[in-house]
């Protein structure tokens, strides 16, 4: 394990991570081990089931904090970074990331908000995915594109259609989450932070009255909705729709 220097990538002590050209049911990115910095549980659920579908292997961290101590122990084929973190901002993180030696061969941004792409891509990401990512040939792509071109399967692989949708247990968890940081007299940066999260959330499960909650916190008078939108989560949580 690597220790006192955060500007090198541990050693590789997992198996080779790469695709394997004869990987069945388009399971092209078979021994890629890929880590999802990713703060919502329902999120990382639909990451964890592209993965899946892809063969490849899933670590998640949820902050910058947790990304780091995961690359000082294992070298990650590729890393997926939310642009929108707890503990800072994702763009600074990929350009941590893509700045270590040895490079990680794909580091791609992640965001429900599609105009983070040039912030992601300015850091040094290889490419870009728009939250909800439910096409599992559109994240096979993602990654195969941004891939150096020996690391590619030799021959055309196959993709599917199909569209992953992940369990509404991780959405509850992310409700109970966003109910537990709205509190009165929070910061403005935290609650523009919960406001980011919400509307990631809103975008991921197909909900926009999450979007507009959001875009209430978010507003210079936000902290005076606090009390209501915590109220209206924990009614939520106990079975209730209304808002």
């Amino acid at each position: 394990m690597q220790t006192g220097d955060e500007g090198r990538l541990a050693p590789e002590i997992l198996p080779p991570m790469r695709p394997w050209p004869g990987a069945p049911l388009g399971r092209v990115l078979m021994g890629l081990t890929v880590l999802l910095v990713e703060d919502s549980r329902l999120a990382s659920e639909a990451m964890r089931l592209l993965c899946l579908h892809s063969g490849a292997r899933l670590r998640r961290a949820d902050c910058h904090a947790s990304a780091l101590r995961h690359l000082r122990t294992y070298r990650p084929g590729v890393v997926i970074v939310d642009i929108g973190l707890p503990d800072g901002d994702g763009a600074a993180l990929i350009a941590r990331i893509v700045a270590m030696q040895p490079r990680v061969p794909v580091v791609l941004g992640v965001s429900g908000d599609p105009d983070r792409r040039e912030a992601a891509l300015a850091a040094g990401a290889d490419g870009f995915l728009t939250k909800p990512v439910e096409s599992l040939a559109g994240f096979q792509q993602a990654i195969l594109g941004a891939m150096r071109p020996e690391m590619r399967p030799r021959r055309p692989w196959p993709v599917s259609g199909a569209a992953m949708a992940p369990d509404p247990a991780a959405l509850r968890d992310d409700l109970a989450y966003l109910a537990g940081l709205l509190v009165p007299g929070m910061d403005r940066r935290l609650r523009l932070y919960a406001a980011q999260f919400l509307d990631g959330l809103g975008r991921v499960a197909g909900e926009p009255v999450l979007g507009r909650a959001a875009a209430e916190l978010a507003d210079e008078e936000g902290e005076a909705a606090i009390p209501r939108l915590r109220a209206w989560l924990e009614q939520r949580l106990d079975g209730g729709r209304m808002m």
